[in-house]
């Protein structure tokens, strides 16, 4: 398929863990699309934390990368002349990533077109942009739930306990397919219970 066939495709603002529960479709032997809920993606835009990456050093040239946006990993690969466009990139660095997924060996990948280096706040932002988008068609979280989020957070919480306590915000980098304001809720109920404290604002330590 001709790469400028890609450009007229949306760009899908989302999270890693979207992405692997997606169903690649294939196209008699060729990926078509990745079918998640009633979107056909072919282009995707996410931000991610650089964790691992290899360049070749022989002939064929490539370049991969891994990912990891809190919510799952995946791989970035880049052949050829586009490889250029992961040069400048490190392990440790936050980026956006706009691309093209790419299907192989029962893998999904994305190849990219535009990678931007960007502050690691923008990891939160993105989350809590993506859960809006996605409160507006959920059903109510169940009392069931809604316990096991707080076991969750008390867990985090104690086990931080070794650095002196926890940012909230990373607490809730930490949860995954749980809205930020469900998180801060049970953290708020915590602190009012004096099951756990702030040392500092922002900052959550167990009061056992």
């Amino acid at each position: 398929m001709p790469e400028q066939q890609f450009k007229r495709n949306v760009a899908y603002k989302l999270r890693i863990g979207d992405i692997l529960i997606g169903s690649p479709v294939i196209n008699g032997e060729r990926f078509a699309f990745l079918e998640l809920g009633n979107k056909q993606i072919i282009r995707v835009n996410l931000i991610a934390n650089i964790i691992e990456k290899y360049s070749s050093e022989g002939e064929k040239q490539y370049s991969f990368m891994t990912v990891d946006d809190g919510s799952g990993q995946i791989k970035v690969k880049a052949f050829g002349d586009d490889i250029k466009k992961l040069a400048n990139i490190t392990e440790g660095q936050t980026v956006l990533i706009i691309g093209v997924l790419r299907y192989f060996n029962n893998e999904i990948y994305i190849s990219p077109e535009i990678i931007r280096n960007m502050q690691p706040e923008y990891l939160l932002i993105r989350k809590l942009e993506i859960e809006k988008e996605k409160a507006k068609n959920a059903q109510p979280i169940e009392r069931e739930k809604i316990i096991a989020v707080k076991d969750n957070i008390l867990n985090i919480i104690k086990e931080a306990e070794v650095n002196q306590g926890i940012d909230i915000d990373e607490i809730i980098m930490k949860i995954r397919d749980v809205s930020t304001d469900i998180i801060n809720q049970e953290i708020k109920k915590m602190l009012e219970e004096g099951i756990i404290f702030e040392p500092r604002p922002g900052r959550v330590r167990y009061l056992g």
